[in-house]
């Protein structure tokens, strides 16, 4: 890059947070998706909203891309730098500046970790319920940007539900508040929710104001084997058409757990060789008796279904031990091989039937996929599995079987991603999901927001678009 505007950044933000070096340009140059890397040619971290501001204006004079990093745990490639350019990381922005118990509401800055947020609110009783499993890592800015869900999304929704108002800086340097600190907002166009999911390619996320909930104090936790995978994917809309919402309802594959024992050290879960999945099923509130009550209610719908016997988690112990388990699939299936993940989300009552045709596309293709996902609003990770596959196959088969996937998702009402956002590896995908017309409205707000296209180019939209 040009030794004026690396200069010029460093005058923004200190020659101490401007990174030229192999190291740190490789590091930021990745993140959770796949095996791929594309290091930019600088790294910036700026520490306020002004610096952001002066940044992307600098980038506007010369149009160079900026790309928005946060925690770099995306599994669409989001964040990364394909066209090289400037990468800037909100990792400075990483405090809590208020939390307002009379108003349930919590305004942070973009690099708090999600988890750190969690803790932090349930020490003064309240709950931020929305829990993707990179929780421990991930930053909230990025759970706004890609509209994170996680497991108790079933019951309690998505980041789009807690997001109130937003401080962000747009493409061409102007820094505004998106909405209000309100329950309701019937004022205008919805800039709030406009920029939650829009993967960094609008704005660049520098305060969050957050609708928070009271705690709940108890819950029950089973985990149930399915001789059968199909019918642990019927079993999760026979258990709301019982009058059920559960906080977490969660389907993994067996391959998913038998590959996370392995890879995870202290977790002890039996699993018989006929065992072809399990539902991972909790329920929470403030009554023990009415959430007894639930739970038996549940375990009569199951018992139409093949079924081994029930696990309840009866200690705190044994309860973290499962959700550490369910949490680990991902990480555990990338340790096992390289693979692709796919984030298909379809109508809760359809999982048979995409469960089924996954399957059959892997065998007509030549690849193995191991799912799992949060079955109880019909979000399903497929994890596409390299294994013995020869480069060749995976290069020119899978993308063929993706698009298979992905067109008998949508043929089943549902679509591309449930809550890893578009980003760089699904974009060539979209025409399955939104007609000509659809994408080009979609790409002429991009073009309103961001006139000379700097932010996070590259990202979303189809390349023959």
């Amino acid at each position: 890059m040009n030794p004026e505007i690396i200069a010029k950044l460093q005058g923004i933000v200190g020659v101490s947070y401007v990174f030229t070096d192999e190291e740190t340009r490789n590091s930021y140059g990745h993140d959770e998706t796949e095996d791929l890397v594309f290091p930019p040619q600088v790294v910036v971290k700026p520490a306020s909203a002004a610096e952001i501001s002066a940044i992307v204006i600098l980038a506007n004079e010369y149009t160079i891309p900026v790309v928005p990093i946060g925690g770099r745990t995306g599994l669409s490639g989001g964040a990364l730098s394909i066209h090289g350019g400037i990468a800037l990381s909100t990792e400075r922005l990483n405090r809590i500046l208020e939390i307002d118990e009379k108003n349930l509401q919590v305004i942070t800055e973009p690099a708090v970790i999600t988890q750190i947020l969690q803790d932090t609110v349930l020490e003064k009783g309240l709950f931020y319920p929305v829990d993707p499993s990179s929780r421990g890592s991930c930053f909230i800015g990025g759970n706004v940007a890609e509209n994170a869900g996680g497991a108790r999304a079933v019951k309690y929704g998505v980041t789009k539900d807690y997001v109130l108002n937003l401080e962000v800086v747009l493409p061409t340097g102007e820094i505004i508040w998106t909405g209000a600190n309100t329950l309701k907002n019937s004022t205008g166009y919805n800039l709030t929710q406009l920029l939650v999911g829009s993967e960094g390619t609008l704005g660049i996320i520098t305060k969050i104001v957050l609708k928070l909930l009271p705690k709940n104090h108890h819950n029950v936790l089973m985990l149930v084997p399915f001789f059968k995978a199909g019918e642990a994917c019927e079993a999760v809309s026979a258990i709301f058409r019982a009058g059920i919402v559960p906080s977490a309802l969660e389907f993994m594959e067996r391959d998913a757990i038998d590959w996370t024992l392995r890879f995870i050290d202290g977790i002890n879960v039996p699993v018989k060789e006929t065992i072809e999945a399990h539902l991972l099923i909790e329920v929470d509130g403030n009554y023990p008796d009415i959430l007894f009550a639930e739970a038996e209610k549940i375990m009569q719908v199951l018992e139409s279904f093949e079924i081994d016997e029930i696990l309840f988690a009866d200690s705190d112990d044994q309860k973290n031990a499962l959700w550490k388990m369910r949490r680990g699939v991902a990480e555990a299936v990338k340790a096992n091989s390289v693979y692709k993940e796919e984030d298909t989300v379809v109508p809760r009552y359809e999982l048979p039937r995409l469960l089924e045709g996954i399957k059959i596309i892997g065998a007509k293709y030549g690849f193995q996929s191991v799912c799992y996902g949060h079955a109880g609003d019909g979000n399903l990770h497929v994890n596409i599995i390299k294994g013995a596959m020869t480069d060749e196959n995976w290069k020119t088969e899978v993308p063929k079987g993706i698009r298979e996937i992905f067109e008998l998702t949508v043929a089943l009402k549902g679509t591309l991603s449930g809550e890893h956002g578009i980003g760089y590896v699904q974009k060539n995908y979209m025409d399955i999901a939104f007609s000509d017309k659809q994408l080009l409205l979609m790409k002429g707000i991009k073009t309103l927001f961001d006139p000379n296209n700097i932010l996070n180019p590259g990202k979303i939209f189809p390349d023959t678009l």
